[in-house]
C-alpha cells in the first residue's frame, strides 16, 4: 500500500471517521465495502468448515439426508435427484472397492459432461481416492502424457466412439493400466478393455461405511486437474480436500443458496465448472443444469426452460451467443447472475444489455493459483479488484509488480527487489504462498518443476511468492483488468496451449528442423490464435507438399485448439544467448501480410491443408472468421 494512503486510513480509522468521510478521502472505499459484505461471511463459512474438516463428500452426503429427492442434477430433461446420484455413487464405491487401492492412489477419468461422470466422481470420493480429471479432446503423445506424469491404477472413459478412438491409439503404451469403458457390455468390446456398465449392474447400492475415509486429511488431493500453466507442456495440479472445502464457499459471493439453479456448459474438467460450479451446488444443496458440450443455440432456450438463476461462462462463450440473431426473448429469464471470467471488455455492456443480465461477477485466479479475486460490481471489463483494504481483509495477499516484457522477469530495485506498481500501470500478478502449498507443491511433479512458479527474495531477503505469469493493468479504482499471459502457453477456444507440444508434434516430420510457436490477436475474437514460424532442415527446400502434411500432422497429433491457424516459414532461425525462441517481434507482426515477408499460409479445413495468405484475401479471411 502507498504510505499516503496508509497512513491516511489509520487517521481515519484512530478517529472514528463516519462512512461520508471514508468516501470523501477514498472515493473508491465504497467498492471495498460491497467486496466485504460477501467476503467476510464467506471467509467465516469456509474457515468453519475447514476446522470441522466438512469434506466434500461429507458436504455432498449430508444434502443427500436433507433433501433426498431434491433435483441435483437436471442433464437433457432428465432429473437426477441428491438420493439417485448417492445410490449410483455408493456401486461406484462397491466396485472400487475391490481393487484395493489406497487413499494416494489416483483414479483417471476422459468422459463428456454427464451425471454419470459426477456419480463415478463422487464414488471415488466416498473411498477418499484421488481422481484424474483428464481433457477429452487429449490425443496421442499429449493423451499418454497424462498417465506418464500422474500414474494412474484405472482409467474409466466415456462411451463415445471418438474416446475409445483416442485410448486405443496408445492402448499398446498403457502397459496394463485397465481401461474401463462406459457404455459398453463386455461382449461389444475389443480384448483388453473392460465394460465399466457390466460393473454397475452387478454392483449393490449400499454405502460403504463411513470409516473407510477415517484417515482422510485436508492434504490429501481430491482430484488432479490439468494445466499447461506458463512452464511448459501439461501438468498434474494438486486440488487437496483442503481446496474442494474452499470451492464449495466462493459462490457466496454471490448469495448463491439452496435455492438456485446453475446452469454449467463448460467442461468437467475444468476448474470453473467443477470446483466452482459443482463444489458450489454441493455445499449449498442447490441444483445444476448441466449440458454435455455449450450450445449457442441452446443456451437461452436452457435457461429459460428451467429456470435457471445463476450461469456459468469463460469470455469466448459470451462472444458466441452474442453472435446469435436478436430475438424478442433475449431478456426473457429468471437469470440473476453470470458468473465466470475472461469477458471482454469490448462486448461486456452489450452482451449485459442485450441479454437484461442484473449482474455478471468476473473473477481472477488459476488452477493451481493460491488466491481468487472478485469483480462484485458489476464494473465493466475488470477482473476483480485488488485494494489496499481488500488486501488487508485477505488471507492471502496479491500483488502487481513491474516487470521487463522482453525478458518477462520482475524488475528489481538497486537492493534486488520487487517494485509494486502504482494505480495506472501495469504489472505482474503474484501472491504469497500458504504453508500447506508449499509442503505439498502446485503440481504433482518434480521440486523443480515446482520451483519455476516461485519467486524468491521479492521483497525482502528469503520471502517466496507464487508467480501467475499473467499481466494485468491496476486502475484508479484498484480495479484489475487481464491484459496478457507470459511464458509457454497461449489461450484459444478457452483452453491453454503449451507451446512445446505443439512444436514436438511439428518437428517429428523429417522436413522440418525447429518450430516456433506462440500466440497471435485475432480481430472480434477472444485469446490468441496458434501461430507456427516454421524451420526446414538446411538441406530442404519449401515444397507445397509441406503444407499438406503438417496440416495431417496436426490433426492426429494435437487438439483441435492447439493446432496452429497461421505458419509463416522464415529463413533463419532466431535465438536468444539462452537458446529461447524469440517471439516478441513475430507476435507483434501477427498474420499480417504487409509485415511478414515471410511466405505466409491460414489453416484451411475446407481443402485440408494450409493455403497462401497475402493482401488480396486476407480481407476475405478475417471476415470469415470473425464470430
Amino acid at each position: 500500500m502507498p504510505k499516503k494512503e496508509s497512513v491516511a486510513l489509520g487517521i481515519a480509522g484512530v478517529t472514528g471517521a463516519s462512512i461520508a468521510a471514508w468516501r470523501l478521502m477514498f472515493p473508491w472505499i465504497g467498492h471495498d465495502i460491497a467486496l466485504g459484505k460477501l467476503g467476510l461471511p464467506l471467509r467465516k463459512k469456509m474457515n468453519d468448515r475447514l476446522e470441522k474438516e466438512m469434506f466434500l463428500i461429507k458436504l455432498f452426503e449430508e444434502d443427500v439426508k436433507k433433501n433426498p429427492k431434491k433435483p441435483f442434477i437436471i442433464f437433457e430433461d432428465r432429473i437426477y435427484t441428491y438420493e439417485f446420484i448417492d445410490t449410483q455413487a455408493n456401486k461406484v464405491a462397491n466396485i472400487v472397492c475391490q481393487w484395493n487401492l489406497i487413499m494416494t492412489d489416483t483414479v483417471g477419468i476422459m468422459m463428456y459432461n454427464s451425471p454419470e461422470y459426477i456419480w463415478i466422481f463422487l464414488g471415488l470420493q466416498k473411498l477418499g481416492i484421488g481422481v484424474a480429471l483428464v481433457n477429452y479432446n487429449l490425443r496421442t503423445s499429449a493423451l499418454l502424457h497424462i498417465p506418464a506424469t500422474n500414474p494412474l491404477k484405472a482409467f474409466i472413459i466415456g462411451q463415445e466412439v471418438e474416446l475409445l478412438n483416442a485410448v486405443d491409439e496408445i492402448k499398446d503404451d498403457l502397459g496394463d493400466l485397465p481401461v474401463y469403458v462406459h457404455g459398453s457390455t463386455q461382449s461389444q468390446l475389443l480384448p483388453g478393455y473392460h465394460s465399466w456398465d457390466d460393473l454397475m449392474h452387478a454392483s449393490f447400492p449400499v454405502p460403504v461405511c463411513e470409516n473407510v475415509r477415517n484417515g482422510m486429511f485436508l492434504e490429501l488431493p481430491c482430484c488432479y486437474l490439468y494445466t499447461s500453466g506458463t512452464t511448459g507442456p501439461s501438468k498434474p495440479v494438486i486440488f487437496t480436500q483442503r481446496r474442494a472445502i474452499t470451492g464449495t464457499n466462493f459462490t457466496q459471493m454471490i448469495e448463491f443458496s439452496g435455492n438456485d439453479i446453475i446452469y454449467t456448459t463448460t467442461p468437467l474438467y475444468h476448474t470453473a465448472a467443477l470446483a466452482v460450479g459443482l463444489f458450489g451446488v454441493i455445499g449449498e444443496g442447490a441444483t445444476m443444469v448441466l449440458r454435455k458440450k455449450f450450445s449457442a443455440h441452446h443456451y437461452w432456450e436452457d435457461i429459460r426452460k428451467h429456470k435457471v438463476t445463476v450461469a456459468q461462462y469463460i469470455g469466448e462463450l459470451c462472444r458466441y451467443v452474442l453472435s446469435l440473431p436478436k430475438s424478442p426473448l433475449d431478456g426473457v429469464h429468471n437469470l440473476r447472475v453470470m458468473l465466470g471470467n475472461g469477458l471482454r471488455k469490448d462486448i461486456w455492456a452489450q452482451f449485459q444489455n442485450r441479454f437484461k443480465v442484473p449482474q455478471i461477477m468476473e473473477f481472477y485466479g488459476a488452477t493451481e493459483g493460491p488466491i481468487v479475486l472478485f469483480n462484485v460490481n458489476n464494473k465493466v471489463g475488470a477482473a476483480g479488484r485488488l485494494s489496499p483494504v481488500g488486501n488487508m481483509l485477505m488471507p492471502v495477499k496479491a500483488y502487481l509488480i513491474k516487470y521487463d516484457s522482453v525478458t518477462e522477469e520482475p524488475i528489481r530495485n538497486k537492493n534486488g527487489f520487487c517494485i509494486q506498481i502504482k494505480r495506472g500501470e501495469t504489472g505482474l500478478m503474484i501472491s504469497a504462498v500458504p504453508d500447506d502449498y508449499l509442503k505439498i507443491g502446485f503440481y504433482k511433479a518434480d521440486k523443480k518443476v515446482n520451483e519455476k512458479k516461485m519467486l524468491r527474495n521479492v521483497f525482502k531477503k528469503g520471502d517466496y511468492y507464487f508467480n501467475f505469469g499473467d499481466v494485468l493493468h491496476l486502475d484508479q479504482d484498484y480495479f484489475i483488468y487481464f491484459i496478457d499471459r507470459l511464458g509457454d502457453t497461449f489461450r484459444w477456444k478457452g483452453e491453454n496451449v503449451a507451446t512445446v507440444e505443439v512444436a514436438n508434434a511439428l518437428t517429428k516430420l523429417d522436413f522440418i528442423h525447429d518450430a516456433n510457436i506462440y500466440g497471435v490477436t485475432i480481430p472480434g475474437s477472444e485469446g490468441r490464435a496458434g501461430m507456427a514460424a516454421i524451420f526446414l532442415e538446411d538441406s530442404r527446400e519449401f515444397q507445397p507438399f509441406m503444407l499438406q502434411e503438417i496440416y495431417k500432422q496436426c490433426e492426429g497429433s494435437l487438439p483441435n485448439y492447439a493446432r496452429p491457424l497461421f505458419l509463416r516459414f522464415p529463413t533463419e532461425l532466431d535465438l536468444t544467448s539462452t537458446f529461447k525462441h524469440r517471439k516478441v517481434q513475430f507476435v507483434k507482426e501477427g498474420f499480417d501480410p504487409h509485415k511478414v515477408a515471410d511466405p505466409l499460409f491460414y489453416r484451411n479445413e475446407k481443402l485440408k491443408t494450409y493455403s497462401k495468405l497475402d493482401a488480396s484475401n486476407v480481407s476475405e479471411f478475417l471476415t470469415k472468421s470473425r464470430l
